[in-house]
């Protein structure tokens, strides 16, 4: 019988970034092969090609035999292979009996078959174990719920290869061992499964065959027998990341930070995501907020930054405050602002010109009886700008034509301007170029330096620990352990023992 997935010297580019390189692999029929690696290892962009989302720059994906060119998901799905990926695809305001049929209803010659659709609906909730009543609004079902649409979906489909992007990271534990327990009915009634996650136990726990990617190569491909999460965790990282981050740990120094607590965090709960989250920041100190995929990591900074009104507990800088900020505005009023990781979408007004963007948190500077000074406003934002590298010509651009390094310079001239007591920075070096990045790192460092509190979050962990004096490692939505980086002597295979953990643990 012909492999399930074959890849053959499969690359993938994006311009220069080469996020796939020479991959070649085989997925057995009616198995779960697992993929594994840190996060940016290659695994999501090759998922998406054998979804058919993404086209190879060289090299060939097929089915059972049959090509996926790339061009869309209909070629990976004429091979078998419809892929679920963590970000849901189900529509909120369509019913579940809709979403499942959503790419093929049933029909009476031109007109809908319901009486036949809900008949099939019947047979695979009765498969998947799906208590989901087909007339519910989408919206109105868990996460869970939904994730056991879209699997009725590519069932409704033939599918005899799905893909699991990450799709235990929202669920609590019981969804969580329901849907493993599903994964091993599919493969028992012949549907292979290629599952990705973060979750080394559940990988060994399930697994037939376990893929190993580091830096977007396939670095190692063995049956589950041959692995143990001590390996595949030194598999992940590999020597040459080690040393890397030991050169660099090598140019930063320690730094010695006020003893005053700037930010306290107190019993933070948001439902289905943190449990009970409590974490303090002095003055000047730059604290690290490490974790894997769905473990609550940008979870914790918007509530802290007051987009979260659902959440409970309670936040005070410098001894002001109590409850959980309901508001950005609350927020701000604290002392409190957010560098998001969707600086596009949640950070920058992609219309307005740069020094628009700079200024526009802090107009007192630049206004006079409501008035914008337009002189005064490009001064200062040259000024606070030319801190992190904005160069002039780029403040009469609109923020959206600017590179995406540029753009979070923007976003930390803004705030080096407004001057918040703390700043929480989500992601802020994703998707920019490594000149800028060492660029904005060194920023962060510097206004802590000027006794701005700062709290990162970071998928990549050599970063947290080249930058951070703490580091707060979240698992499952918990604090799973608390390190203390302020000699820069600790090393990442700490920080993933804590992030892949089970059970919480507190690590001094």
């Amino acid at each position: 019988m012909s492999a399930a997935i074959t890849v053959e010297h499969v690359t993938k580019a994006f311009g220069a970034t080469v996020a796939v390189d020479d991959v070649s692999l085989e997925v057995a029929p009616a198995t779960i092969h697992s993929f594994v690696g840190e996060n940016g290892a290659g695994k999501s962009t090759l998922l998406g090609m054998l979804a058919g989302r993404l086209a190879p720059t060289s090299g060939t994906v097929r089915g059972f035999g049959e090509p996926i060119d790339g061009a869309s998901p209909r070629s990976a799905r004429a091979a078998g292979v419809v892929a679920i990926y963590q970000e849901l695809t189900i529509i909120p305001t369509m019913t579940a009996l809709a979403n499942v049929f959503l790419a093929d209803p049933r029909h009476r010659g031109t007109v809908l078959d319901r009486s036949r659709m809900r008949r099939r609906f019947a047979e695979l909730a009765r498969r998947v174990g799906a208590d989901v009543p087909p007339d519910a609004l989408a919206r109105t079902l868990s996460v869970a719920q939904q994730q056991l649409l879209e699997v009725m979906r590519a069932l409704e489909s033939d599918a005899r290869t799905i893909v699991l992007d990450e799709p235990t990271a929202p669920l609590p534990h019981e969804a969580r061992e329901r849907l493993l327990r599903l994964m091993e009915q599919l493969r028992s009634e012949g549907v292979t499964v290629i599952f990705v996650s973060h979750h080394l136990e559940e990988v060994l726990e399930v697994s037939d065959h376990v893929s190993v990617f580091r830096d977007g190569r396939l670095v190692a491909s063995e049956p589950v027998g041959s692995w143990t999460k001590d390996d595949l965790i030194a598999t992940m990282l590999g020597d040459v990341a080690a040393q890397r981050l030991r050169s660099e740990l090598e140019t930063s120094s320690p730094r010695t930070v006020s003893e005053d607590v700037a930010l306290a965090v107190e019993h933070v709960d948001l439902p289905g995501v943190l449990h009970d989250v409590s974490l303090t920041v002095r003055r000047g100190e730059i604290v690290g907020v490490a974790g894997l995929v769905g473990s609550g990591r940008s979870s914790l900074l918007r509530v802290v930054a007051g987009l979260e009104p659902g959440a409970s507990g309670s936040v005070a800088v410098h001894g002001r405050g109590g409850r959980v900020p309901r508001s950005v505005v609350a927020a701000l009023r604290l002392g409190v602002a957010l560098l998001p990781e969707d600086r596009k979408a949640l950070g920058l007004v992609g219309t307005m010109s740069s020094t628009d963007n700079v200024v526009m948190s802090s107009l007192g500077h630049v206004s006079r009886l409501g008035w914008v000074r337009r002189r005064a406003a490009r001064t200062v934002a040259r000024d606070v700008g030319a801190r992190f590298g904005v160069r002039p010509e780029y403040l009469d651009r609109d923020a959206r034509h600017l590179s995406g390094g540029n753009q979070q310079k923007l976003l930390l001239a803004r705030w080096a301007l407004r001057r918040p007591r703390v700043l929480l920075a989500d992601e802020p070096t994703r998707g920019i170029d490594i000149g800028a990045k060492q660029q904005i790192r060194d920023a962060l460092r510097e206004l802590a330096d000027e006794g701005m509190s700062v709290v990162m979050v970071s998928a990549e962990h050599e970063e947290l620990l080249q930058v951070a004096d703490r580091i707060v490692v979240l698992a499952r939505g918990r604090v799973a352990a608390e390190l203390d980086n302020s000699r820069r002597d600790v090393d990442e295979e700490l920080v993933l023992r804590a992030a892949f953990t089970r059970e919480n643990t507190h690590v001094a």
